[in-house]
């Protein structure tokens, strides 16, 4: 009599976890995969053979599920007796494995590729591919000609991915088009596709495109990531956001290289939300971002400045397991610097190191930039020395930034050994922008024998003089006073090349106003009319007293037209500047009114229930000295109203944060003083100016009670 037998088997299956709490052990983007024991039972009338102990071998790596199950079947299984058949007649049940995930949805309809045959005449048709590479587009036709093998669908596929000219690939499409030989298929345009985006030539690209929808010739997912990319690279990002939408209208699922490319087109398009929502839509069909991914998402939150959004990426490439490379924390220190968190850059930059990783240029010069930024001399030079010691590769832009730190914190004895180490390395010696931060040190320092040796030194050795060189230099030359030597150098100048622009005008407008004598205003004048003739003109409207008040602000409007946006305010500073100067005060005013009805200082005076403030810093010694005058004349005559006061009143000359900075808060004080105006320095605030309302109307009363100032 058969004897039931019950049999357990241990069979282990390794399946990858989708559970994404469980924690993460290991840094690396590839995570170990537990073993699982379940029990098959089953039972047998028969006594079953002895199973082989190799049934599966212990080493094959991740058998699947059906391997392992082949050779039970085969040998511990029995035959189905009667009584089993209609147990095993019964529909298969689906195995659904827990700690497997689910099938991706990125499954990508691309064209199907033939089985790999040898053809002998492969390397016939490649040395006529080259052949058609070498000659003329006009030869290209003959040429063809003498294809040495019948153009079946296998040939001609061959030769079109053999050509490199997109001009060749696209004759060559449009022969194949004429002959009529066989039917085309989407490969044949997905090759060309890719030869057009190599050339950058979207517009045939999409006329293709156009073309296989109208002769009804499927685009399969290579077809739309290829325009969509090609779209990117002509920074054409509306048609990319066009295509891509498309693409998922008719059914299609991007994959990894569309993906990356249109959350690329979304981040410098500023669309923020329509990549994170991309970006989540895509993690949810389980598609996993790599580090170009997070880079993009960085670049993007970091043109944003949203610091959140930098949290964000760190925080899911950790869940998602991929550890930065270079190239990761190079974005991600560049964008730490555009939203001013140079702790965390610090941070993240150690990290980065004892990852292992060693900084390249990018990474040190992105470091520089974020220390500087924030004035953070020491931490800065630090990382000078650190450079130094392990021998970390620079180049000149990392040399330059360096340099043009130390200009911005004043640091002269640094920049010079900066300097001087560049001069002693071949591959870092210094260019025009390396001579023009020495100039801008010397000449914001005063250092005006350095500056004009310096000058010098360019001129021997040949290197070329930017504007922004000669800037600095007039500059220190002008404040020193030295006006011949000025006008020496700003003819050498000139003779080598350099065209002045809106901030070298405005560099010789200040030197006007610091002119005592008219025979060195006269000399500069003379320059200024050589860089901006009409600007020299409004310059003689404003200082001729019999100028009307329409004639100088319709000059004045038209010369602001004509400026750039950033130089328009220095420009009015520097004439209410001249005005002062040469005691034109009631003009002085009218510039400043006319700064104020153009927009020129928007924060200038604001206001709230219980403080009246006027904001100085943007304006010169003179404009401040002119808005102080225009602001206690207004506020005598709201007094004499009796209009509504707040408590307290303001006035902000900031203290000045750079060691060359002469600031506001001292010539001010000096002209409240000459004014009697009310105002002392605020005990609790530093570069403000504080009088109360008692104050303010106690001072216009006593003008008013003055008979020197009632005159």
């Amino acid at each position: 009599m058969a004897t039931a037998l019950s049999i357990a088997l241990d069979v282990h299956f390794t399946g990858n976890l989708s559970d994404t709490k469980r924690p993460i052990i290991f840094k690396s983007p590839l995570r170990q995969h537990p073993t699982r024991r379940f029990t098959i039972l089953c039972s047998s009338s028969k006594s079953p053979q002895e199973a082989s102990p190799n049934l599966i071998e212990p080493y094959q790596k991740n058998p699947s599920l059906s391997e392992q199950l082949k050779p039970l079947s085969t040998t511990t299984l029995s035959n189905p007796t009667k009584d089993q058949t209609q147990l095993m007649s019964k529909p298969k049940s689906t195995w659904v494995n827990p700690t497997k995930p689910k099938r991706s949805v990125l499954s990508l309809q691309r064209q199907k590729r033939s089985s790999y045959s040898y053809n002998p005449q492969v390397r016939e048709l490649r040395r006529f591919a080259q052949k058609l590479n070498d000659c003329d587009e006009a030869a290209f036709l003959a040429t063809l000609e003498e294809i040495p093998h019948p153009p079946t669908r296998e040939n001609a596929l061959l030769i079109l991915n053999c050509l490199k000219p997109w001009q060749k690939t696209r004759l060559f499409l449009n022969w194949i088009k004429t002959e009529n030989l066989f039917p085309l298929e989407t490969i044949f345009y997905n090759v060309t596709m890719k030869s057009l985006r190599f050339g950058r030539q979207f517009q045939l690209m999409e006329d293709l495109a156009h073309e296989m929808i109208s002769n009804e010739i499927e685009l399969d997912n290579i077809t739309y990531s290829t325009i969509i990319t090609c779209a990117k690279k002509c920074n054409d990002f509306d048609k990319a956001v066009e295509w891509f939408e498309r693409m998922y209208k008719t059914g299609l699922m991007p994959d990894e290289v569309t993906y990356s490319a249109i959350l690329d087109v979304y981040a410098k398009l500023g669309s923020v939300e329509e990549a994170l929502n991309l970006y989540e839509r895509a993690r949810a069909s389980g598609w996993i971002p790599d580090h170009a991914t997070f880079s993009i998402l960085a670049r993007m939150f970091g043109a944003s400045g949203d610091y959140d959004g930098i949290n964000y990426v760190l925080q899911e490439m950790k869940s998602v397991g991929v550890q930065p490379n270079l190239v990761v924390y190079n974005t991600l220190l560049e964008a730490m610097g555009k939203v001013g968190k140079p702790g965390l850059a610090r941070s993240l930059f150690n990290e980065m190191v004892e990852s292992g990783l060693t900084p390249d240029e990018k990474t040190l010069t992105a470091l520089v930039k974020i220390y500087g930024k924030a004035r953070w001399a020491r931490d800065a030079l630090e990382l000078w020395e650190q450079m130094r010691s392990n021998r970390w590769p620079v180049d000149l832009i990392l040399y330059n930034t360096l340099l043009n730190m130390c200009a911005d914190l004043a640091l002269e004895e640094e920049s010079e050994r900066l300097f001087e180490d560049m001069k002693s390395l071949e591959y870092c010696s210094p260019d025009s922008w390396s001579y023009t931060a020495m100039l801008n040190i010397y000449g914001s320092g005063g250092k005006v024998d350095k500056a004009v040796k310096l000058f010098e030194e360019m001129s021997e050795l040949g290197v070329e003089l930017n504007v922004m060189g000669c800037t600095c230099l007039i500059q220190c030359l002008g404040k020193t006073k030295r006006i011949d030597d000025l006008v020496r150098v700003f003819a050498a100048s000139v003779e080598r090349g350099v065209k002045p622009d809106d901030r070298l005008c405005g560099c010789l407008l200040s030197v006007v106003s610091l002119c005592e004598e008219n025979g060195d205003v006269d000399k500069i004048l003379t320059c200024l009319n050589q860089a901006n003739p009409k600007l020299f003109s409004v310059v003689k409207l404003v200082i001729e007293e019999k100028t009307s008040f329409e004639t100088l602000r319709d000059e004045f409007k038209s010369i602001l037209g004509e400026t750039a946006v950033e130089a328009r305010r220095p420009f009015c500073n520097c004439l209410i500047d001249i005005c002062r100067s040469k005691k034109l005060h009631e003009r002085a005013h009218e510039l400043l009114y006319l700064g104020t009805l153009y927009g020129l200082y928007p924060s200038l005076h604001s206001k709230t229930v219980d403080e009246w403030c006027m904001d100085v810093r943007s304006l010169s010694v003179g404009a401040a000295q002119t808005a102080l005058e225009e602001w206690m004349g207004t506020l005598s005559k709201i007094v004499q109203r009796k209009e509504a006061l707040p408590e307290l009143f303001s006035a902000q000359t900031g203290t000045g944060t750079h060691k060359f900075s002469q600031g506001l808060a001292n010539s001010f004080a000096s002209h409240a003083k000459k004014l009697d105006a009310p105002f002392r320095q605020s005990e609790e605030k530093l570069g403000f100016f504080v009088a109360t309302r008692e104050d303010i109307m106690s001072w216009v009363q006593s003008r008013l009670e003055s008979p020197a100032v009632a005159a």
